[in-house]
């Protein structure tokens, strides 16, 4: 095994050299660095890493925590490629910890995280109370980060999209087209999203003095399938609407599928609009319309207020994220009255 005084040797420096090299600490100019490189690169050297991180206390790793239900589907797949690419941008890796089912597992995972001697955390939580996470926060030297929850008392250490007024917006978009009968297939209702979202509905409804219809709302579970089986659900109850939102597109995807397997054509008969803007969204038909979260702009973010704070910096207050709705073919005016 090459050793680190061999790497020395090889590009004509000391082992202290390669050294400062390696942790980046003190000023080694840009030509022995090079050097240094390319002696490690011929020789097959690598670095012991436990030692490293004892040596200089970092380890170079950012540690994120997601509960696994998020796995399925193109929403995380954007999130983790995101996130890592943005680490590694940043010379750094990505360690993923499983959040599981729970919040003690979501605990588990994050004192997991803190044991690795992870330099930062990001939690995208599910099942942590925002007043344990704000513990959490204050609880521990390393910065930690919390993504689409809105902390109470460490508003510099989360970064948050606005999904209520997200979804408020959307819902009065179709009210403003002329739509009345709006339905609304909500996400797991022990999702915080989920409920921000059905939230915002309801708002949108009573702000323009539109009675709340509970025969109009169906439970989803973010999955085509279940969206589907939310419009045979009003169908089959004789619910009439004009327009229908879906807490995802995966769920408006298969809600439009079954409105066409039914007969009901869209948007002519129904308009519908989803959430997230996933990349097929443009090219259904007919073409989705959807609110874009801006989850590449909130991963940045939160990568490099971590960098900034693992840096000595401090942040004041972010304002929210805020979803855009994409107009498609999916949506039309309302009926006339």
């Amino acid at each position: 095994m090459t050793t680190m005084l061999e790497v020395a040797k090889r590009a004509g420096v000391s082992k202290a050299t390669v050294s400062r090299v390696l942790s980046g600490n003190g000023y080694v100019s840009q030509e022995t660095k090079d050097r240094v490189f390319q002696a490690i690169e011929e020789s097959g050297y690598r670095p012991n890493l436990l030692a490293r991180s004892l040596a200089t206390n970092k380890t170079q790793t950012l540690g994120l925590v997601v509960t696994n239900t998020l796995y399925h589907g193109v929403y995380f797949s954007e999130l983790l490629f995101h996130a890592a690419r943005m680490t590694e941008d940043q010379g750094r890796r990505l360690i993923l910890a499983d959040g599981k089912h729970s919040a003690e597992e979501e605990r588990e995972a994050i004192q997991y995280l803190l044991d690795l001697k992870c330099d930062a955390i990001i939690i995208y939580p599910r099942f942590l109370s925002v007043d344990e996470m704000d513990t959490l926060v204050k609880s521990h030297s390393q910065p930690i980060m919390v993504l689409n929850r809105r902390l109470r008392k460490n508003s510099s250490h989360c970064v948050w999209c606005d999904q209520k007024t997200s979804s408020f917006n959307a819902v009065a978009t179709l009210i403003a087209m002329g739509h009345r009968d709006i339905a609304f297939i909500t996400g797991s209702l022990d999702s915080p999203t989920g409920i921000e979202r059905l939230s915002g509905y309801k708002d949108a409804l009573a702000q323009h003095d539109i009675p709340l219809r509970n025969d109009l709302i169906v439970q989803g579970k973010w999955s085509p399938e279940s969206g589907a089986a939310g419009v045979e659900t009003l169908l089959s109850n004789g619910v009439n609407f004009s327009a229908l939102v879906a807490s995802n597109d995966d769920m408006a995807i298969g809600a439009m599928k079954r409105l066409d397997e039914r007969g009901i054509t869209v948007p002519t008969q129904v308009s519908v609009i989803g959430f997230d803007d996933i990349a097929i969204a443009p090219y259904v038909i007919p073409a989705l319309s959807s609110v874009k979260i801006p989850v590449t702009e909130m991963i940045k973010e939160t990568i490099e207020r971590l960098i900034f704070m693992l840096d000595g910096g401090e942040f004041n207050y972010h304002q929210p994220f805020l979803g855009e709705l994409m107009l498609r073919d999916s949506l039309i005016s309302g009926p006339a009255r």
